[in-house]
């Protein structure tokens, strides 16, 4: 099933249980700080020095995805550090996943390992002896559709292979839109499912599990969580559990779901309208970092086109379904918080972008020294936008750090390539990402096969 095939099927089939919720506000001085330095940056203004190097690849890596409308989206790659400084990086090939083993300044290490027959990058965990791959494999169901699976991999050899889906839990994962994360002691894998049988037969749902050391299921998580879920964040806690956000479309925005699943009280975050092309940004790159603060607050960004309106929608016989009326065509940087892993913060989420005329997408977040945080965002210009697609011409990923209040702390600093997938986050701070050398291109629809690329850019900043 392609990427334009899942989120069309995600559109037409409603979910069987929902969660999560949300409010919106622009605050005036932010927007005029935007409107004050956006688009005026250099090195020296924002005070943010990137470097890079280039990885040569062992196969070609096709670097872009039909997605809903056919729109041009960037197939996700992983980059992850381990405890011990060293890096690896996860990308699709036709044979399979490979994961590159890098060093702690982004430079090959060694040879690729292989995990064949692997068919998706939904999460990556580096360890100093390897690596877990969150990823979809083949199996025997109604659908004829992927399985969820992890798979760690020590020192080259396969240690074991967990399937997360199957004929006794009646589902399956045609697509992951998902995330992995380690506390130490057990892995956290949150991710789509799709209803193979049973109450959710045909339906789309999200699946949180646990996962031992050792590739055993674990207690707790959830079977059957957010509606047709556009969007998932996931943090490893040391105890108890992990904290989680997801975007549902039928309640209609971003919701806690940490420990809950999606029940219908879940605490909203922010209402969206979340039809499928439109919510959190684009499909598969939509909320995704989850960051944790000293005094353990927590804040996470997306690309939002806030709530003109949000009521109850009155053609939902069963009462749980949301009708949001957006405020804007295009979406804008937004930044949200949560008091603790359960609780939203009582201020609502922070609109940081109000240029209508521009659309802003693949918005991430990471920490960044002791008490700022790293913000990014891609900038289409002179933005069209139909039938929750926009086209544009790139203007560029912009960089810019700001506070756990959601203030600016510098000007944007302006790169001309797109961040493919995950930030990997070093323990001295060095932030670390992978990128296809090639100009982004979002002015039309991507029809027939992807382009492909030998090289990743390996980018980093150091605090």
């Amino acid at each position: 099933m392609t990427s334009a095939q899942q989120t069309t099927s995600h559109r037409r089939v409603r979910g069987a249980r929902k969660p999560l919720i949300a409010g919106l506000a622009a605050t005036a001085a932010l927007v005029g700080a935007w409107y004050a330095t956006a688009g005026a940056s250099t090195t020296a203004a924002s005070g943010l020095t990137v470097s890079a190097t280039s990885v040569t690849l062992s196969a070609k890596f096709p670097y872009l995805t039909a997605g809903y409308n056919n729109s041009r989206e960037w197939t996700r790659t992983a980059t992850a550090a381990a405890p011990d400084g060293t890096l690896r990086v996860a990308w699709p090939a036709s044979d399979g996943i490979h994961v590159t083993p890098l060093t702690a300044a982004g430079k090959r290490s060694g040879a690729d390992t292989i995990v064949k027959g692997a068919k998706e990058v939904g999460g990556l965990v580096a360890h100093n002896d390897g690596f877990a791959l969150l990823t979809r494999v083949s199996d025997t169901n109604k659908w004829k559709e992927t399985a969820a699976a992890i798979v760690r991999y020590t020192n080259g050899n396969k240690t074991f292979q967990t399937k997360l889906t199957g004929t006794a839990t009646h589902d399956t994962s045609p697509t992951l839109d998902g995330q992995l994360v380690w506390n130490g002691t057990k892995y956290g894998a949150y991710f789509v499912v799709h209803g193979a049988g049973g109450f959710a037969d045909g339906h789309f749902g999200d699946k949180m599990q646990y996962v031992t050391a050792k590739g055993k299921k674990a207690s707790g998580g959830w079977s059957w969580g957010c509606s047709h879920n556009e969007g998932i964040a996931l943090h490893a806690e040391t105890s108890g559990a992990f904290t989680s956000l997801c975007f549902d479309d039928w309640r209609s925005g971003l919701f806690v779901s940490t420990g809950i699943g999606a029940p219908d009280d879940a605490p909203v975050v922010q209402r969206e309208q979340c039809w499928a092309g439109y919510c959190g940004g684009t499909f598969a790159g939509r909320t995704g970092d989850l960051v944790k603060s000293a005094s353990g607050r927590y804040a996470t960004a997306f690309a939002s086109r806030g709530a003109a309106s949000a009521r109850k929608n009155p053609d939902d016989s069963s009462g749980r379904g949301w009708r949001v009326t957006p405020k804007t065509g295009t979406h804008q940087v937004a930044v949200a918080f949560l008091k603790n892993r359960n609780t939203p913060a009582a201020a609502k989420a922070i609109r940081l972008s109000s240029t209508t005329g521009t659309e802003h997408v693949n918005v991430r977040l990471a920490p960044y020294g002791k008490d700022k945080l790293l913000l990014s965002w891609e900038s289409l210009k002179n933005a069209k936008c139909k039938d929750g697609t926009c086209t544009g011409t790139f203007a560029g990923t912009h960089l810019r750090l700001i506070d756990w209040n959601g203030t600016f702390q510098s000007a944007d600093k302006v790169i001309a390539t797109r961040i493919t997938g995950d930030i990997a986050v070093a323990k001295n701070g060095t932030l670390t990402w992978a990128s296809v050398p090639v100009t982004p291109s979002y002015a039309t629809a991507l029809t027939g096969a992807s382009p492909t690329t030998k090289t990743l850019k390996i980018t980093q900043l150091t605090p």
